[in-house]
């Protein structure tokens, strides 16, 4: 018990010694059950008065909503909407975009920081989640993307343990600048006419925190036609049209502005860079060729954000409307067969301004710019697995943490040295203590290894890291992804006949349109090639190209797509010159 108390103290200093001591009394029963989570992580928690004060995760503390209640100040505490509740209970991480900005700014935090969710309007904690960012990195976001990594909430399974009471209702700290601020709004809203005030009753003062999202929507439409009308009033005509144009664009659900921005392109697309002579052409290049390049300044093209979800679907929708057709010709690859310029859709459709005069003009330089290829940047990562989590915690990293190979020699290096256990005889070896031999040593090696070198040091903790890879298009956010990346595969295959041929896989793991790679290599070596799905893989295809293509083929992704040598595999297979059979 003691050393509980020792524990809470370290993890929240912000308790006072008389909290402590009520937080884990020295004479009342205090319980420990251990309990297993979905993913069969062990967890600790302690019990007090019958309900869950604490929980321990991989020996980490973190109070429950149930301590939260009487201590609210204890975290960094963020806002949300009510509504939102229910899906972190279900098990959903904190989004940005959920998150309410109060008039004082949001809470700064650093990433990794612990910290509690409330809902609008009460100060009760209802969550408790680790930051995923820092305060400066979520706005420089423009508050989108993951917020919080949520741990537990108020109606999970360990609420449960509880009383399962409710959330006390506490009043949000007003600060003396908002408590002016709003007494100014109070004056403000009693001195105007009723018919211009949002709320049904104008006689009270009303804070649009307190309004719904159907009665803010409801408000700032009012107001908006409010300015428009004084607007129309004082301006020219040409420029109220602009601001209704504007108005109209902005009324609209991001999803909704993501739907048009897709037609827009759709139909640009269709009218100013596909040819009859270009089909049947694949989908994904259609997407990835034409419609991105229809994409205005400043807006980017995502399928997800859509009301589609998927390009299939789009396609099908406007397979629908006798637009075009779009067939399967090899299994698993979707290809645009056919194509009605005639559909008054298409003819309709007037190409916007800032596109007009450069496609019009300029239109086999843009096809010449599209062709350009540029290789991705890759860069390996490495998470924290479960073996290697005391190695790195003393830094404040957990299990998944994705760090560079200099992070983790930094880190090494720190350890090391805090440590003291650089050998004071050798500096070229490091002293392996208990946490390093259970890390990075077999159970047949803890016995007879006391010393490592620095490099062997280095190189074991970088084996049993779990790899990851970070890839970077050109113009695109990166991505990373489990594993290592694999390289293009070349292999060589016999048919009938004796006869040999050249195929090729993974070309779309580095951004290569396996069609235009096809239809490259035909033209260059004057041989038939085909796509077809590549086996054991769900949505990729390989090229397949008659004889040994081997050298054409490096010649083309190492000096003309600048792929580095160590990507590509099975270069070594090429015909050796000056025999002939």
């Amino acid at each position: 018990r003691r050393k509980l108390r020792s524990d809470v103290a370290a993890a929240f200093p912000t308790l006072s010694t008389e909290q402590l001591a009520e937080l884990v009394p020295n004479k009342e029963e205090l319980n420990v059950i251990k309990i297993y989570s979905h993913k069969g992580e062990a967890i600790t928690v302690y019990m007090n008065h019958r309900n869950p004060i604490l929980f321990e995760v991989e020996k980490v503390l973190y109070p429950t909503v149930y301590t939260l209640w009487v201590y609210p100040d204890l975290l960094p505490a963020f806002a949300t909407w009510p509504p939102v509740l229910q899906k972190l209970a279900g098990g959903a991480d904190l989004m940005l975009p959920g998150v309410v900005v109060p008039p004082s700014g949001l809470p700064q935090v650093q990433r990794g920081t612990l910290c509690a969710v409330t809902l609008l309007g009460n100060r009760a904690p209802v969550a408790v989640g680790v930051a995923t960012m820092s305060t400066e990195e979520m706005l420089a976001a423009g508050m989108k993307g993951k917020g919080f990594a949520v741990l537990h909430t108020h109606l999970d399974h360990l609420w449960e343990y509880g009383d399962k009471s409710s959330p006390p209702t506490l009043a949000p700290l007003v600060t003396g600048s908002a408590a002016t601020e709003s007494a100014g709004d109070e004056e403000e809203l009693q001195g105007k006419e009723p018919g211009s005030s949002c709320s049904p009753e104008p006689e009270q003062p009303v804070d649009i925190r307190d309004l719904s999202l159907r009665d803010r929507d409801t408000c700032a439409e009012l107001l908006g036609k409010e300015e428009l009308h004084e607007n129309r009033a004082a301006e020219p005509a040409e420029d109220a049209s602009t601001e209704d144009q504007q108005e109209a664009e902005d009324s609209r659900t991001p999803q909704e502005q993501m739907d048009a921005l897709f037609n827009q392109c759709f139909f640009h697309a269709l009218k100013c860079k596909v040819k009859k002579s270009d089909l049947p052409l694949l989908t994904s290049t259609f997407l990835g060729s034409h419609m991105v390049s229809c994409c205005p300044t400043g807006k980017q093209l995502d399928i997800k954000k859509s009301s589609y979800k998927k390009f299939s679907k789009f396609l099908q929708s406007m397979q629908h409307q006798r637009i075009l057709q779009v067939k399967e010709l090899s299994r698993g690859v979707e290809s645009i067969v056919d194509v009605d310029w005639k559909h008054p859709d298409i003819k309709a459709f007037a190409v916007p301004e800032g596109f007009s005069s450069a496609s019009a003009g300029q239109d086999s330089k843009s096809e010449d710019r599209e062709q350009v290829y540029h290789a991705p940047e890759i860069i390996p990562l490495y998470g924290v697995s479960t073996k290697m989590i005391p190695l790195f915690q003393e830094s404040g990293h957990r299990k998944g943490s994705i760090l560079s190979s200099s992070e983790v020699r930094n880190i090494i290096i720190n350890y090391v040295k805090s440590n003291e256990l650089v050998d004071e005889t050798n500096k070229n070896f490091v002293k392996v203590n208990a946490i390093l031999c259970d890390c990075l040593l077999d159970k047949s090696e803890q016995d007879e290894i006391s010393h490592l070198k620095w490099d062997e040091l280095l190189s074991r903790c970088l084996e049993r890291l779990q790899p990851l890879h970070q890839v970077t298009f050109s113009g695109q956010e990166p991505v990373v992804r489990k594993g290592n990346i694999e390289p293009i595969d070349i292999s060589i295959a016999q048919r009938s006949s004796n006869k040999k041929v050249t195929i090729i896989k993974n070309l779309e793991l580095y951004g290569l349109d396996p069609q235009c790679v096809a239809n490259t290599l035909q033209q260059k070596v004057q041989a038939s090639a085909t796509i077809s799905p590549a086996p054991g893989t769900k949505d990729r295809v390989q090229v397949q190209i008659q004889g040994n293509q081997i050298h054409h083929l490096a010649k083309m992704l190492l000096e003309e797509y600048q792929l580095p040598r160590k990507y590509i595999q099975g270069l070594e297979k090429a015909p050796k010159l000056g025999r002939k059979k």
